[in-house]
């Protein structure tokens, strides 16, 4: 087997050997005939001596490689790092089986853990929800509304836990149909309804009548990243506005090739505001910001970042405008109808 394979490798240098030495041979024969023949016999037999030699040791250090291979190729683990030079595809192809069994590997525990925290947020909503009847039997307004306060911001994490991991699912279910723009606007408000009641924001909408290609749930999603922003950085002792407004306009959408109805849904609030030097970044993940190194806000740099992947998913278009101290204003841009 082995020496197949090296006749393989050589067959084309052997051949054009034995050319060489034929033409010679030919040419000293008709065209040197007053030389002698023992002389080219000689030459024949040095030549194929030496030859004999240096294959002999090149077939010699095949051969060790080669047994070396064949021992390695029984490992589960990379093998390509003790080789020297790469030249059989064989190797190749081994260390390709045994990462795409790893990848394979890890992605079957990823799943696991991300069924894991999904069945683990549904079984810790149910005493969630409990706890949350149950604060309202608290006579002590202060303390009710304290308890309250805690128990939604629980419930706020947990719904986006559940959302992130349908995110990075592998399944990742997504029903594109037309969607009232509204619809979606008020179901975000209702989400947030407490925060929003806690620190009395006044919401003005104008979205009614623009109807939208979207999937409801995950477009709630990312109204809820926004509006959750916009409750953690109103500013104190002030009144505090959110407004929505939509405006239709007629372009090149990015996946159609020719003109069609553009809906930018616009999301404004009078809040802190961001910082020139931080909204370029904000859709980065883990990107908190100077407001998080400041000490003043809790922040995980994830809600905009999911924001941001989850409208490229559903080939929507996610801005932001700001000007420090006075409004930030985020731009969700969907194909309408």
């Amino acid at each position: 087997m082995i020496l197949l394979k090296w006749f393989k490798r050589k067959w084309k240098t052997y051949l054009t050997f034995f050319l060489l030495m034929l033409s010679f041979n030919l040419y000293f024969l008709f065209l040197m005939w007053m030389a002698q023949v023992k002389y080219l016999l000689y030459l024949d037999l040095l030549l194929l001596v030496f030859l004999a030699v240096v294959e002999g040791m090149a077939f010699f250090d095949f051969w060790r490689k080669e047994c070396r291979k064949k021992v390695f190729l029984q490992e589960d683990d990379l093998i390509c790092e003790a080789f020297s030079a790469m030249e059989d595809r064989e190797i190749f192809e081994h260390d390709r089986l045994i990462l795409e069994k790893r990848l394979q590997d890890k992605f079957v525990e990823n799943c696991d853990l991300q069924d894991y925290v999904a069945k683990w947020c549904h079984e810790f909503k149910i005493p969630l929800s409990a706890a949350l009847l149950i604060s309202e039997k608290i006579r002590d307004a202060d303390v009710r509304t304290d308890m309250r306060e805690q128990l939604e911001r629980m419930n706020w994490q947990m719904s986006m836990m559940m959302q992130g991991c349908r995110l990075q699912s592998p399944l990742f279910d997504m029903q594109i149909r037309q969607v009232p723009l509204e619809k979606c606007v008020r179901a975000s408000i209702r989400n947030n309804q407490f925060f929003l009641i806690q620190k009395k924001f006044q919401i003005d909408i104008q979205t009614s009548d623009v109807v939208v290609y979207t999937d409801e749930v995950w477009l709630t999603y990312i109204l809820d990243q926004i509006l959750n922003n916009a409750v953690k950085y109103a500013r104190a002792d002030e009144e505090h506005h959110i407004r929505f407004w939509a405006e239709k306009a007629s372009e090149r959408f990015e996946t159609l090739y020719e003109e069609a109805c553009v809906v930018r849904l616009f999301i404004e609030d009078n809040g802190e505001g961001i910082r020139e030097s931080d909204i370029r970044r904000i859709f980065e993940k883990g990107y908190t910001g100077s407001n998080y190194h400041n000490g003043r806000y809790k922040s995980t740099g994830m809600g905009l970042y999911m924001a941001d992947q989850i409208a490229g998913r559903l080939e929507h278009r996610i801005s932001v405008e700001s000007c420090y101290g006075e409004y930030t204003r985020f731009c969700v841009t969907l194909r309408g109808k």
